[in-house]
């Protein structure tokens, strides 16, 4: 007998897609005692958040690569322990004192954690900018810390005295980095080192907001760490307190349409044909193909449709996932953001005239020394490592196929295969510049594509991060829709991007459904899980095998 005709066709809600918001919001409504059913179009659970593994050796990290605010207190730990699971993820510190190393021709900076200890070391390396990087540091921070109080604590507040105690994100919340910039009369050394992690969100000054900037530095600034057991461990965690609670999801189940009838959501229909009813549809696919594609502009309001029509995403990315035979010669674990361009607006604008001859910054990410004691990430005295470089938006640089159809008949183009052979030389090149030789210890080399991002999680246009554009300056939608019943998480979303971005998404939006401060609840101490309903690990716990993969850790994968 099939799957699916032994899968029940009623739910009480329906969700698609499994990364970070689609499985927290999922997890959230089956301990609220929902009989919720979770749909992935992919073989494994997690979007962004899964690995991969190759040669029986090397595990890859898709898209975790560090989480802010990881405190007791921190916004991810706080959704975790929610549901029962502060127990099962550990956040393993990044080194506070430097957690980021942000390298131009002639400077060199480690970023510690908090504000005031962030702010002397620009003024130790930018001494001329000194006026402008205090005003800067004043603006941002003060967005930041007002955005996470909003986040966490404005419930039942007063509008009067909500908007009192944010004055300052609602001055700059919604101009743009490049705004803010000039303001402050910096100059262009001094912009590139500010925005110099811009690819945590994927846009430079002239697209990302104030509010966007302060809040994702404010959230590394309270302390930077790395899940143990890599990204897989959150997605596996979720998918145990789902199923706990009596949840179910399923892999390889690629959701074709959403039901709408009479303007209320009440079900989806599969590609294979078959119908599944419920009252409550969470779209964790991507917001334009989820408004365009699954729910159809018939259903919409024609502002929304409009939006969506012209919604521009985040620039998408190049990976580079490199093993060595060796270990680095390093003495911290962390990140590192090397720019061979001194002015970073002038590298996003060769972005939008789609200019990529080889990449001018590059994000380098070093697995092994984040987590050394997972073993499953490479074989003893090796490392493992990720270079990553922004690209332009469009995907037809990487051959036609690339960019038509389904995304799924490009891997064998001749014209895609060309430009995969040269990007991936072109990284090398720059990585060796940044760390120095290395090419003769590659033990494992691949380059993940953004047409490789779209075939996995058929985002638009093959980005990780979501919305760059949706209306005016700084919009977002929110989880609720224009349809009743239906609701979106994810990335594009108000919430922000990155996985702490996506989870919150999640709570918030199972908050909206339930009609309760989910996340002030579980920040201010409140589980709504029940740790005694969570399955044993024992030693052979392989969170992989956990969210649908099939590939046991020390088996070969191709």
């Amino acid at each position: 007998m099939s799957d699916e005709s032994r899968l029940p066709s009623d739910w009480d809600a329906i969700v698609i897609g499994s990364g970070m918001g689609g499985l927290t919001c999922a997890a959230y409504l089956a301990a609220a005692g929902r009989r919720v059913l979770v749909l992935e179009q992919a073989g494994v659970l997690g979007g962004n958040s899964h690995v991969f593994r190759r040669s029986a050796a090397w595990e890859f990290d898709a898209g975790v690569h560090y989480i802010g605010d990881c405190g007791p207190d921190g916004v991810l730990p706080s959704v975790l322990r929610g549901l029962g699971l502060a127990d099962r993820v550990t956040f393993r510190p990044m080194d506070p004192d430097g957690f980021d190393e942000i390298v131009l021709p002639g400077l060199r900076m480690r970023v510690p954690v908090g504000w005031d200890r962030y702010l002397g070391r620009l003024v130790e390396v930018l001494p001329e900018d000194k006026e402008g990087l205090h005003t800067f540091v004043q603006v941002c921070s003060a967005v930041g810390a007002e955005m996470r109080w909003a986040l966490l604590s404005a419930v039942g507040v007063e509008p009067a005295e909500i908007l009192k105690r944010t004055s300052t994100a609602v001055s700059w919340g919604r101009r743009t980095l490049h705004d803010l910039f000039g303001h402050c009369a910096l100059s262009a050394a001094a912009r590139t080192v500010l925005a110099a992690q811009a690819l945590n969100y994927g846009i430079g000054p002239e697209e990302a907001t104030v509010g966007m900037h302060a809040s994702v530095t404010d959230h590394y600034l309270r302390g930077a760490g790395y899940p143990v057991g890599g990204g897989q461990v959150l997605a596996a965690s979720l998918a145990e307190a789902l199923t706990a609670h009596g949840g179910r999801f399923l892999t390889r189940r690629r959701v074709a349409r959403i039901r709408v009838e009479e303007g209320r959501a009440c079900g989806v229909v599969l590609d294979t044909g078959q119908e599944l009813r419920a009252p409550i549809v969470v779209s964790n696919a991507d917001y334009p193909r989820t408004v365009l594609d699954l729910v159809g502009e018939d259903h919409l309001p024609a502002p929304v449709v409009g939006r969506a029509r012209n919604a521009v995403m985040g620039h998408p990315l190049a990976v580079l996932y490199v093993g060595l035979d060796r270990e680095l010669p390093r003495d911290t674990n962390a990140n590192l953001w090397w720019h061979g361009n001194a002015d970073i607006e002038a590298s996003f604008r060769s972005l939008a005239e789609d200019r990529f001859d080889a990449p001018t910054s590059v994000f380098i990410s070093f697995a092994s020394d984040k987590d050394p004691g997972t073993a499953a990430l490479r074989p003893a005295g090796h490392a493992n490592f990720q270079v990553m470089a922004l690209c332009p938006r469009q995907l037809d640089r990487w051959g036609p196929s690339a960019a038509t159809g389904d995304g799924r008949g490009y891997r064998r183009d001749p014209e895609y295969l060309a430009e995969k052979e040269r990007v991936t030389e072109a990284m090398l090149a720059t990585a060796e510049a940044a760390l120095g030789p290395f090419r003769h210890h590659v033990a494992h080399l691949e380059l993940a594509t953004p047409p490789t991002q779209r075939r996995y999680t058929l985002s638009t246009g093959g980005s990780p991060f979501g919305l760059a554009r949706w209306g005016r300056t700084g919009a977002r939608p929110d989880t609720r829709t224009g349809v009743a019943g239906l609701y979106v998480v994810g990335q594009s979303t108000r919430y922000g991007s990155g996985i702490t971005g996506a989870a919150v998404s999640g709570i918030a939006c199972a908050g909206q459904i339930l009609d309760r401060p989910l996340l002030p609840e579980v920040h201010a101490g409140a589980v709504t899980g029940d740790p005694g309903l969570l399955p044993e690990r024992g030693p052979d716990w392989d969170p992989l095998h956990v969210c649908g993969g099939s590939a046991p850790r020390g088996t070969h994968v191709r």
